[in-house]
């Protein structure tokens, strides 16, 4: 069986451990809850949020190819298959039979959701473990927790304390937690944790302005950093969105280089940072990850939306850090085919990248395994603390 006849992959040796692998996605959401008409399909495969100009499709992107050649098989179509007649066949499986067969097609081991955005229209872990009948853990977003405890209803002096109980609260099952100060601010932030007289004073300014207007999302750098630095006291794998997203993020700004002297304070702390995605940055975090014993990443995002070329960002992801400190993660969130091909994409770029090595001589195979099955499994599992599934 030939690689491009599978999303699995060949079938012995390298491509067969790759094919079989039961992946770690160390930093993914929710599959769609519901069924998904044409126009919220093409809105949820792109990480555009504006309008799609009337001219074009979304099927007309190198992840749009991607899902006709390799989630139309899955779904009991040809290769290729018109959007029309792909989209048809998704509305007459309806969603619950969409999500079991393209997660089951990944082959993910298992999830590690953060359910920091939009949770109520995709999946929870307990629906992605249902769904795809494999282990789903939570990470919880800093942001979020603090939005919510100001929504709750609490002066700015109570909130340090209320919102660091409120975190231990919402992680105590948790494996990890999530930032999107690249979202809010970027990383050119003052890196020293914020003084109480500090917080108080943003957190007045933040709590008025809500009661005002009914809305309470945490972009005062002040507090951003005050939530930063309460993860790193909490001692959890911290994940930071960095580089790619959709038009909120100020891609300059997202340069994880920009997170040095930060990274610095934190390391004597002994919490891991994982640097997620990174695209078009991923050499840099590559760097970081080299030069700093606490600092991971990945470049899950960029995967799916390069789909065709998603070989060349794999293998120079490749190239710099040491291979216990690359992750994999797809980033999905809606449609299930995100995860799918997510899942298969970084198996044939890593496949290939490795193999190419291996045919020059330059690699023993079994040396190329064992990389493979640290960076799909091995790294997420140890950095989290999980044990390895049934």
């Amino acid at each position: 069986m030939s690689t491009e006849s599978s999303p699995a992959g060949a079938v012995g040796g390298l491509e067969g451990v790759l094919a079989t692998l039961p992946l770690v996605d160390h930093h993914v959401h929710g599959a769609s809850s519901g069924d998904l008409g044409r126009g919220e399909f093409e809105t949820l495969v792109t990480e555009s949020d504006r309008p799609i100009p009337a001219f074009m499709t979304q099927f007309d992107s190198q992840l749009g190819f991607a899902i006709r050649r390799w989630c139309a098989p899955v779904l009991d179509l040809p290769a290729h298959a018109a959007p029309e007649d792909y989209l048809a066949r998704r509305t007459e499986l309806g969603a619950a039979e969409v999500n079991r067969r393209l997660l089951a097609a990944s082959g993910i081991g298992r999830f590690l959701l953060e359910t920091g955005y939009r949770g109520d229209d995709v999946l929870d872990p307990a629906g992605m473990a249902r769904a795809s009948g494999r282990p789903a853990h939570e990470v919880v977003r800093i942001e979020r927790v603090l939005e919510q405890v100001a929504a709750s209803g609490v002066s700015a002096a109570e909130l340090p304390g209320r919102f660091r109980e409120e975190l231990q609260r919402r992680t105590a099952d948790a494996v990890g937690l999530k930032s999107i100060v690249a979202y809010r601010h970027g990383f050119a932030f003052d890196p020293a944790p914020p003084g109480e007289r500090e917080v108080a004073l943003a957190a007045d300014r933040w709590l008025s302005a809500g009661e005002e207007s009914g809305h309470w999302r945490v972009d005062d750098p002040v507090l951003l950093r005050f939530g930063l630095w309460a993860g790193v006291e909490r001692g959890l794998p911290l994940q930071l969105h960095a580089g790619y997203g959709d038009p909120d993020v100020e891609l300059h700004m997202c340069d994880p280089l920009l997170l040095t002297r930060w990274l610095k304070l934190v390391e004597p702390h002994g919490v891991d940072v994982l640097l997620l995605h990174c695209y078009p940055y991923h050499r840099n975090a590559g760097y970081l990850a080299q030069v700093f014993p606490h600092v991971y990443f990945d470049v899950g995002l960029g995967v799916n939306y390069t789909g065709s070329r998603s070989d060349a960002l794999i293998a120079e992801s490749l190239e710099l850090a040491p291979f216990a400190k690359i992750l994999f993660s797809s980033d999905a969130w809606g449609p299930a085919e995100l995860h799918m091909l997510g899942a298969h994409l970084f198996r044939r770029g890593l496949g290939r990248a490795l193999r190419g090595w291996v045919d020059a001589g330059e690699w023993a195979e079994e040396e190329a395994v064992r990389v493979a099955t640290m960076i799909g499994v091995g790294n997420a599992l140890r950095v989290y603390g999980l044990e390895p599934a049934e």
